[in-house]
């Protein structure tokens, strides 16, 4: 078990006697110093209000010059669409440096590498065209882009992890990684069907793809989560976009009979426990929304056409409610005596924060 103590603490076991005053000056000298090496680097973010404004703004940036405000660029022609990438990803990189190296704010610099990044699509995509090599050969808007899944959409995405790549080497910024991921989801519905050499990309097929891809990038956030790393928490961005994969490709699944959608309960369970293992909340929210899920499936067969039914549902959602609450206060106390608990090879497998919290 680790012991966690205060300055107080160390004061209290001066005063009774424990400690002479010279060892707590040495004491009180020594932890302020090692606060002071460990924490400045670290910089954790803080996810408050201005934190949510920075990423909703990027966000907005992101999405209305990828996939709106094309069909306005396209009636200027592709030279005009490459030039505005072109300045826009410039006038972004400029500010986003300034601000992650003259001033420290590295949340919105980063976030402005990242609109930056975002133009490599748009810039690649006109050049395809100023080259007569548009996607599969058809004259298709860029919006299209996030609409077909074909192969000849490949040079857009490579672009897109190259430029991500090599802005996260020169700016260290978790959520270029969120970039690289959804560039390669892209890449996977791409890559399958031409790699398989089928024409039809059905439906049950996409989310088979996206399942097993979710679960591949779970497995990359797991191994980047093994160790610790100084300028923020890549593996966040990681652990999420493959939970939206794998969970999102699980839901749309046919489960089929009762057994499928059973299994399908106990998988969401089994996230649930894997968020302790993992000291990752955002497995235990996907696994209680997948348990709610069936548990809503269940009351509308129990109590289908029944006046019983709101009722039913209501409590489904104050256990969720409840669930949330128990989560939040012993789900600490719970990751630690599972460590504890756990045989030493497993414990090595949890993540670096994971192992020094329990």
């Amino acid at each position: 078990m680790k012991l966690r103590f205060t300055a107080d603490d160390i004061a209290a076991a001066r005063d009774a006697g424990v400690i002479d005053a010279a060892t707590f000056e040495r004491l009180a000298q020594f932890f302020a110093a090692r606060h002071a090496d460990v924490a400045a680097p670290a910089q954790q973010p803080r996810y408050d209000f201005v934190n949510l404004l920075w990423y909703a703004g990027a966000l907005i940036v992101l999405g209305a010059m990828g996939m709106f405000s094309t069909t306005a660029f396209g009636l200027w022609g592709n030279k005009a669409l490459l030039v505005t990438a072109l300045v826009y990803a410039t006038l972004f990189t400029v500010a986003g440096a300034y601000l992650w190296r003259r001033r420290g704010l590295r949340t919105p610099g980063g976030l402005l590498i990242a609109c930056a990044v975002g133009m490599a699509p748009l810039a690649i995509f006109a050049l395809q065209s100023m080259f007569d090599a548009n996607p599969a050969g058809e004259a298709k808007p860029y919006n299209d882009f996030y609409v077909w899944v074909k192969s000849s959409w490949l040079p857009m995405e490579l672009g897109t992890i190259g430029a991500a790549s090599l802005a996260l080497i020169a700016f260290p910024f978790p959520f270029l990684v969120m970039i690289i991921a959804f560039a390669l989801w892209f890449m996977s519905m791409d890559l399958t069907p031409w790699l398989m050499g089928i024409q039809e990309f059905s439906w049950d097929q996409r989310v088979t793809v996206s399942m097993y891809f979710g679960l591949a990038v779970l497995a990359l956030a797991w191994l980047v989560d093994l160790k610790r790393w100084e300028n923020g928490d890549f593996a966040f961005w990681l652990h999420l976009f493959g939970l939206m994969a794998f969970w999102g490709g699980l839901s749309s699944q046919n489960s089929g009979d009762e057994l499928g959608k059973a299994l399908y309960c106990a998988i969401n369970v089994g996230l649930v426990f894997l968020s302790l293992f993992l000291m990752r909340r955002a497995y235990a929210v996907f696994g209680a929304i997948g348990v709610t899920t069936y548990l809503g499936y269940l009351a509308s067969s129990v109590f289908k056409d029944s006046i019983l039914f709101p009722f039913a549902l209501s409590g489904i959602g104050v256990l969720l409610i409840v669930f949330g609450l128990l989560f939040h206060r012993y789900g600490g106390a719970i990751a630690e005596t599972l460590g504890e608990l756990l045989p030493e090879h497993l414990r090595g497998l949890r993540p670096a924060h994971a192992r020094e919290q329990g």
